[in-house]
């Protein structure tokens, strides 16, 4: 793929529990210019290092001759046909282009590998560089990827006093939980099976199982359990329902799952406060309409207002086809920065 070599004395290693400082600067570095204060979580630089995250993840290092960690390039076994590809380079190398063209090859590399084990015969690599990083995008196009797709990164303000707001026939819970702690099976099912049917109709979407969809959340430092919600719509049209709800009266009715919404802990911002994000929100398409997006949406504000925290964000297709962008907007949040997705779908070479 390409004829790039890595500078004079420059190697290639795993990274360790030592070049953790380092990599939490890089990654400030990194995003700096695009995100504004460039506030780095270090407990999740230790998680894809040496914590949980790295189960499902192949990265190295390149080390100049002096000994200095100058590039991170890490590839994520997201799912059966999905790797997603993290590439950081210290600006300040004599030839950054060169040294990403290596760690873009050596990516390339660990993906094939994880196809392999998976038994599959192709895979894409997906890279989600800011929109306005000019040079790693021209790194992206060098090393075969296509820009698809923009997606934009959100946030809003949260106030105290925020409330839940559902319509009639609409419901939010959270997931139950046994008296262990551990969330019900059921529930954890419901969600996966609402998600995956919300997001058929979405861009890039392909299926996950539901253990990679229980490992690759719980990897974040930030997963709670109590983060997980349930809607349902009240039964209007006579369809077979899957569970029966109880309201606060104890009056049992039916009710369908209707959509989901799974939320994680952000880390302190400059002012050394929490917040919330929503990793995913979904509607079944047969509820869309009916107000469970916001019901959802209120949910996730008034519990981030209870725990005292300050903002929550998420990440939006800027072309979804629900346009969700507008219904976020409308609700009061705003476009906090912008990345884009750049793929690379590789056939699998037969082994010589």
């Amino acid at each position: 793929m390409t004829a790039a070599t890595l500078p004079d004395g420059w190697t290639l290693r795993t990274p360790e529990e030592a070049d953790l400082p380092r990599l939490i600067e890089l990654r400030a570095l990194d995003e700096r210019p695009w995100v504004g204060d460039g506030e780095v979580d270090p407990v999740s630089v230790e998680s894809v290092v040496i914590g949980q995250a790295s189960w499902t993840r192949r990265q190295v290092v390149a080390v100049d001759e002096s000994g200095t960690l100058r590039a991170w390039v890490i590839v994520q076994d997201r799912a059966s046909g999905r790797a997603m590809v993290t590439l950081i380079v210290d600006r300040e190398v004599e030839d950054p282009a060169s040294v990403a063209a290596v760690l873009y090859a050596w990516a390339q590399g660990a993906a094939i590998s994880l196809a392999r084990l998976r038994g599959i015969p192709q895979t894409r690599l997906d890279a989600s560089p800011f929109a306005d990083d000019a040079a790693q995008k021209g790194w992206l196009a060098d090393a075969g990827y296509t820009c698809r797709r923009t997606w934009l990164h959100m946030t809003r303000p949260v106030a105290k006093g925020e409330q839940v707001t559902t319509r009639p026939g609409v419901t939010v819970r959270i997931v139950r939980k046994h008296s262990n702690g551990i969330p019900v099976a059921q529930d954890l099912q419901t969600i996966h099976q609402v998600l995956e049917e919300s997001f058929q109709d979405h861009f890039n979407s392909y299926r996950e199982t539901f253990p990679e969809f229980l490992q690759r959340l719980r990897e974040d430092p930030g997963h709670r359990w109590d983060h997980w919600w349930l809607a349902f719509v009240d039964d209007e049209d006579g369809e077979e329902t899957e569970e029966t709800e109880e309201t606060e009266d104890g009056t049992a009715h039916r009710a369908h799952p209707a959509g989901a919404l799974v939320s994680s802990v952000l880390p302190p911002d400059a002012d050394g406060v929490r917040g919330s994000y929503v990793d995913y929100i979904g509607v079944n398409r047969r509820a869309r309409g009916r107000g469970v997006a916001k019901a959802l949406l209120s949910t996730v504000l008034a519990d981030a207002a209870e725990r005292g925290r300050n903002r929550v964000d998420l990440e939006v297709d800027a072309d979804s086809p629900t346009r969700a962008d507008e219904l976020y907007t409308a609700l009061g949040w705003r476009t906090d920065h912008v990345t884009e997705s750049w793929f690379r779908d590789l056939s699998i070479p037969a082994r010589a």
